[in-house]
């Protein structure tokens, strides 16, 4: 455990959906639903709406006539999890992977080439954004457990940093639901 807050958790806001928007412009600003059995991702727009990860997505769209349901492309996830992970490993030799769409970043001991831990969390935001068209949340802290944490609070498209100092701050207002794990 480090003492200074240099972990990053990157995560990508609504992966595949952010995929499919990306990739054809006609589905940006709408509500996007990935999967025609089950949601197996969903757009800010369809959050918006009460669409959540897991649900029917027959049901989905009964309830939102107006949500966009598109069939799952993995290929596509795969290869813009491949870019965006590149960006990971040229950020930091300490890359460690979670999910397809999420890792933390050991940022310790990179301050004299690259800077503090918030500019390399910007520069790896705006990497990603600009190399993959994917927009990135990250959380930075002392722990992966905190940076996780900050992540999901800074969605979507945020940067958050945690300082030691206020740890107990951050999370003591937090509902439980919010506590990873």
């Amino acid at each position: 455990m480090t003492a200074t807050a240099s972990i990053l958790h990157a995560d990508l806001d609504a992966f595949y959906a952010s995929v499919e928007q990306r990739d054809d412009p006609q589905l940006r600003g709408k509500p996007v639903i990935v999967g025609s059995g089950v949601v197996l991702a969903c757009s800010y727009e369809a959050k918006a709406l009460g669409i959540r990860t897991a649900m029917n997505a027959a049901q989905a769209k009964r309830d939102c006539p107006e949500v966009v349901v598109v069939p799952a492309r993995m290929e596509a996830y795969s290869e813009a999890s491949r870019a965006v992970y590149e960006i990971f490993h040229e950020t930091s030799p300490l890359v460690e992977g979670i999910s397809i769409d999420e890792a933390f970043i050991d940022a310790d001991g990179l301050g004299h080439i690259s800077g503090s831990p918030a500019k390399i969390a910007a520069k790896l935001r705006r990497e990603v954004l600009e190399g993959v068209g994917l927009k990135i949340s990250v959380g930075v802290a002392r722990t992966k457990f905190l940076a996780k944490i900050a992540s999901g609070e800074s969605k979507p498209d945020g940067l958050l940093v945690i300082q030691p100092e206020d740890e107990t701050s951050f999370l003591h207002p937090l509902p439980i639901e919010r506590v990873w794990g």
